[in-house]
Parts: structure tokens; C-alpha cells; sequence
């Protein structure tokens, strides 16, 4: 069975009067192991039927970008990404919520996320950008944003540490750390491969078993074709005897050598979920980006696809599609 984070809030922002004036208690904030070993979650059964987006992003509109919420500079975005766009995609793909991680488009600032956030509490769940500054002020940010702003995960993008230092630096593992001691998941986008970042990941999950950790689209592992990128999917399934680390089959155009409907994902998804246990996989679109690969709605129908073509039982595809975020982050999509 999955880890389980605590819900860091009792009732949804909108519900409370000040989020900043509730105190949060460290046994509040910490997640308990539920179960160390991966199984095959059709042994189990999960009552909540709703679909939840694991990965996806939201950016400002042009007009919000020319008020409140500007671009990054340089990272002004080529696809319309705000939140209305994404509310209609939803509707018609009848995804029930999402997890929001921040786009680079904004970089560190949140308060266009944070306004989403606040505006659609039962809808959305929040994952920050861990800020790696040398003087480690990313540290304090991070507990900000979590126990003010409510965000429920952090995203370390390796790309981002100044002067190619390594997540595991001295304020990697404070960041790494202060995620668990908030009791906040860790995803590792690893863009430019798991090979060049393994290393770091293991050493972060041995060194803090306590803290969870997401691994972005699938680790950007594609199904191998040759022995590096073989090297590199075993490494993936290796990360299995970690009990804090989960899966997002996310993004599946950019892990897939195929057009939709991705069907070389299929042995992927299935060795995956015979290592982890489909209890520790979950889906995630990469909105805005799938819209011009497959549409919203072909992102939701080609997981199943891969999931038929896997033989994968009802069940399974259960937890993929909702169940197992929903049972990291209790208390969101109610």
C-alpha cells in the first residue's frame, strides 16, 4: 500500500479564515509509512472513482502577464496555458483535479499558481519550485510557501542549482530535508536523463527515508533500445526498493517514440507497475503541453490504451487514474 502524507490543512483554504494564522504541528505535517513492500493494489480496492491529474501546469494569460503575474523574463510561453483554458479541457475529459506544479514560465514566483490555488481550493493541489540559491534562502521560501500558501510537494529541477553543483549539495539535502519535516513530496525532473542524476537521488532517499519522492514522466526513461537507456530503466525499477518513491507515467508523448497512442508504452507501464505496485504510479497529462500532441482528452484515453495494452486489471488502472495521488494527498479533491 502507498505512503501517506497527512493533510497539512484541515479544511480547504477558502473554508478558514487565515491560512497564515493557523499553527501547523510537525506530527500534523509528517506522513506515516503504511506499508514498505510494492504489491499489485488489485489485491486492494479504492472507493474513490474521481480522475486526478498528477502533473500539469498553469501560466498567466497575456493580460495577466501585462499586470500582476509577468513572465519570466525569457520565458515567455508559445502555448496558451491559464487556468480557464485548463477548467474547459477538464470538463470535457471529465478530470475531476490536478496537481499544479510550477511552471519555469514564472520561475519563483508562485503568485499566479497561489491565485489558483486560492480560488479553486477543492479543484487544485499545489507543488512549488524549490529555489537552489547558494545562500540558501530557498530553504526558508520552501516553509513559507508550504505552511502559508498551502502548496503540498516541491519540485527539484537539477538544472536549476547554480554553478553545476549537485542536488546534494549543502542546501539540497536542507531543502530535501525541510520537504519531509513539512511532510511535502520531492519530484525530481530529470529532462536530460536519469543516468546523470541517479546518483544523487539514491544518496537523497537513503540519507531522508522519511521523505517522499515523485519522479517526473516516468524519469524521462523511454522504453529502451539500447544499453544505456537499458541501464537507465533499470535503474528506474530500482528505485522500487525505496518505499517513498512513486511514479508519475506522465507526459507520455515525451517519453513514447510513437504518435499516439503510445502504444511502445505499454511494456514500460507494465514492468512499472509489477515493480512499484500500481499503488505507487499515478497519471499526469503535462498540460499545456499534450494539447498540441494528442489533446487534453487524448492524454486521459491513451493512458488507458497503454494501461488494455498491458493487461493491467481494472483495479490497477484505478489507482493509476486517481487512486494513488488522492491516498498521498488526503483531504484534496473532496
Amino acid at each position: 500500500m502507498a505512503m501517506k502524507l497527512k493533510p497539512l490543512l484541515s479544511a480547504p483554504p477558502s473554508a478558514l479564515p487565515s491560512i497564515s494564522s493557523r499553527p501547523i504541528s510537525a506530527a500534523h505535517r509528517s506522513f506515516q509509512l503504511r506499508a514498505s513492500a510494492p504489491r499489485m493494489a488489485a489485491d486492494s480496492s479504492f472507493s474513490n472513482n474521481k480522475v486526478i491529474d498528477s502533473h500539469l501546469h498553469v501560466w498567466a494569460s497575456p493580460e495577466e502577464a501585462a499586470g500582476r503575474f509577468p513572465y519570466f523574463p525569457g520565458q515567455e510561453p508559445t502555448l496558451p496555458g491559464h487556468v480557464d483554458f485548463l477548467l474547459e479541457c477538464m470538463g470535457e475529459a471529465g478530470v475531476h483535479g490536478a496537481l499544479i506544479v510550477q511552471p519555469i514560465n514564472h520561475k519563483f514566483d508562485h503568485s499566479l499558481v497561489t491565485s489558483v490555488l486560492r480560488k479553486y481550493p477543492t479543484k487544485f493541489a499545489g507543488c512549488c519550485l524549490a529555489n537552489p540559491a547558494d545562500d540558501g534562502t530557498g530553504v526558508s521560501e520552501l516553509e513559507r510557501l508550504v505552511l502559508k500558501d498551502g502548496y503540498r510537494a516541491v519540485r527539484f529541477n537539477p538544472y536549476l542549482w547554480p554553478n553545476d553543483q549537485k542536488m546534494t549539495n549543502e542546501v539540497g539535502k536542507s531543502l530535501f530535508a525541510k520537504a519531509g519535516e513539512v511532510g511535502i513530496p520531492v519530484g525530481f525532473m530529470c529532462m536530460k536523463g536519469l543516468n546523470l542524476h541517479i546518483l544523487e537521488i539514491e544518496e537523497l532517499c537513503t540519507e531522508f527515508p522519511s521523505t517522499v519522492v515523485l519522479l517526473d514522466h516516468v524519469a524521462f526513461c523511454k522504453p529502451p533500445i539500447n544499453d544505456q537507456e537499458g541501464r537507465a530503466f533499470s535503474s528506474l525499477l530500482n528505485l522500487s526498493r525505496f518505499p517513498q518513491v512513486y511514479v508519475k507515467f506522465s507526459a507520455l508523448f515525451r517519453v513514447s517514440r510513437k504518435p499516439y497512442p503510445y502504444e511502445d508504452l505499454s511494456s514500460s507501464l507494465a514492468r512499472i507497475v509489477s515493480s512499484f505496485g500500481s499503488s505507487r504510479v499515478m497519471w499526469g497529462s503535462d498540460f499545456p503541453f499534450v494539447v498540441p500532441e494528442c489533446g487534453y482528452i487524448g492524454a486521459r484515453k491513451g493512458i488507458a490504451e497503454v494501461a488494455d495494452r498491458a493487461s493491467l486489471l481494472p483495479a490497477d488502472l484505478n489507482w493509476i487514474m486517481g487512486g494513488t495521488i488522492a491516498e498521498l494527498f488526503p483531504g484534496c479533491w473532496q
